[in-house]
């Protein structure tokens, strides 16, 4: 790092302060609606001066030639540059707003919509002088590309997700998965260079950002998944924050649509799902009205393994991601909520046509309270289009359940625990109280119930002493013994009965 480029913990510090700028007159689980776009607004401003003095140092000035569209990743028309709005004294709300649509505008193909669709003109909840703190808190830092490297910048924007996470613990769970087990999925899963990466309930963009991080310290190289990273989000503002998310980590080319996946799923072709090497999700958990009504007769034929329950849709989930694996090279890890292995009627037979399929590679169970909004554990599914040999017609039933740190709000999964348990899953053979291989035969017998319990026993540990620890519990006894017989003659004697 030179001099001059800012840190993780500055940027980061720095991001923070900016939302408690609009502590008060905004809730705290509204801070990334404006928080985000701001900073996605001063970082594409910043990165623009630099590519103009670029084209002007190569053309010897000639200000008409740095300003060809081919000099920069992004265009910024006339007037809505951020130093155009740091200029106004009145109703910056409105021109702000102004300024980021006309920058979708002007880039349709990539820009489009990201800004998400915050009030910035309610001077009820955002005073221009407020406005006007937020926009002064931003232009003290650079944000350019010579100042804020792609990697830092978008650790920092992580941070930030994941403190807004923790400040609206409720809601978190909609948008962002703690990313301890984000890394044990990607981990289980191996991307590696060219592959194509799904996420069909994305979120902020978590679960593809990890596969970049795995695919870098693979020693591969990252610009051979440009293109050919895809997501999918329902809600406007997390899918917004997604798509700034990966363009602050420096990725230039992918695809994360605005949508409801399981009512209009984004990537497809004609009546057959897109198919991808990785799938990879943390749906809603048990969603309600999740689609069935569409889903009777879907297009896509979703409901090969049977139909969902109307009041859970944990199974749909599951059958579009199934459907969304590449024929050969398909492998996805989705979370799920421990009823989904255990609850019969139309699920019980789901489960059973998936594993008489023998796609399915391995259960392991999570401990509890790892994920906002929601106390309860959870459980991570593995499947493969084509398992290893000596893995089929049996699942791996991993319990680590009991692999957390116990936190005051929210429990956590610490980088040990997630080598332990991917360890576990690598090795792929039994270890007693932890990890068991079940044959399809066994689960068959238990009506093709996946409770964990049933498969994995906890160890009961005979405690082991020592001589010395033997001899001084001998002791204590003889003495508690004694004290007892004298204690009897004292009252046999008191009462005259001797």
């Amino acid at each position: 790092m030179t001099n001059n480029e800012l840190d993780i913990s500055t940027l980061s510090n720095h991001l923070w302060e900016s939302a408690n700028i609009l502590r008060g007159p905004v809730d705290a689980a509204d801070f990334k609606t404006y928080i985000f776009p701001l900073l996605f607004f001063k970082r594409i401003s910043d990165v623009f001066d630099e590519e103009i003095a670029e084209a002007l140092d190569e053309s010897g000035g000639d200000q008409q030639f740095a300003l060809f569209p081919e000099n920069h990743r992004f265009q910024i028309p006339d007037d809505c540059h951020w130093a155009d709005v740091r200029k106004k004294s009145a109703n910056v709300g409105q021109g702000l707003q102004r300024a980021m649509r006309e920058i979708e505008k002007a880039n349709p193909d990539t820009l489009y919509g990201i800004f998400g669709d915050a009030q910035w003109t309610n001077k009820d909840r955002l005073s221009d002088a407020l406005l006007r703190d937020l926009i002064e808190h931003f232009s003290k830092l650079p944000l350019g590309n010579r100042v804020a490297r792609a990697d830092i910048l978008g650790q920092s924007y992580e941070y930030l997700i994941k403190k807004f996470a923790d400040a609206t613990n409720k809601k978190a769970g909609e948008f962002y998965t703690p990313r301890s087990v984000v890394n044990l999925m990607v981990r289980i899963l191996n991307p590696r260079e060219g592959e194509t990466i799904y996420d069909p309930a994305c979120g902020t963009g978590g679960m593809l950002i990890e596969a970049i991080h795995h695919v870098r310290e693979a020693g591969g190289n990252i610009r051979t998944l440009w293109g050919k990273l895809y997501g999918q989000e329902k809600n406007l503002t997390t899918s917004a924050i997604a798509r700034m998310n990966l363009f602050l980590h420096g990725v230039e080319d992918f695809q994360v649509i605005r949508g409801d996946t399981l009512r209009h799923p984004a990537f497809h072709t004609g009546d057959s799902l897109a198919t991808f090497d990785c799938v990879i999700a943390n749906p809603p958990f048990s969603l309600e009205k999740w689609g069935d009504d569409v889903w009777s007769s879907d297009p896509y034929g979703r409901n090969f393994a049977g139909m969902p329950p109307a009041k859970s849709g944990d199974y749909a989930w599951v059958q579009h991601m199934i459907l969304s694996m590449a024929p050969k090279s398909g492998r996805m890890a989705v979370v799920l909520p421990h009823g989904a292995l255990f609850r019969m009627a139309a699920e019980g037979k789901i489960r059973e046509k998936l594993l008489g399929m023998d796609i399915l590679d391995a259960v392991i169970g999570l401990g509890p309270n790892l994920f906002y909004g929601t106390g309860l554990a959870a459980c991570i599914l593995v499947f493969r289009q084509k398992k290893p040999k000596d893995h089929r017609k049996k699942v791996l039933v991993i319990d680590a359940s009991k692999e957390f740190k116990k936190g005051r709000a929210q429990n956590e999964l610490l980088p040990e625990q997630v080598n332990r348990i991917y360890q576990w899953y690598a090795d792929h053979k039994d270890v007693p109280g932890i990890a068991r291989l079940v044959s399809l035969d066994e689960i068959q017998q238990n009506d093709w119930n996946l409770n964990i319990p049933r498969y994995v026993e906890p160890v009961v540990e005979a405690e082991t002493l020592t001589v010395a620890d033997a001899l001084a519990n001998l002791k204590t006894s003889l003495d508690a013994a004694y004290a007892a017989e004298e204690n009897l003659k004292r009252l046999l004697t008191a009462r005259g009965m001797r």
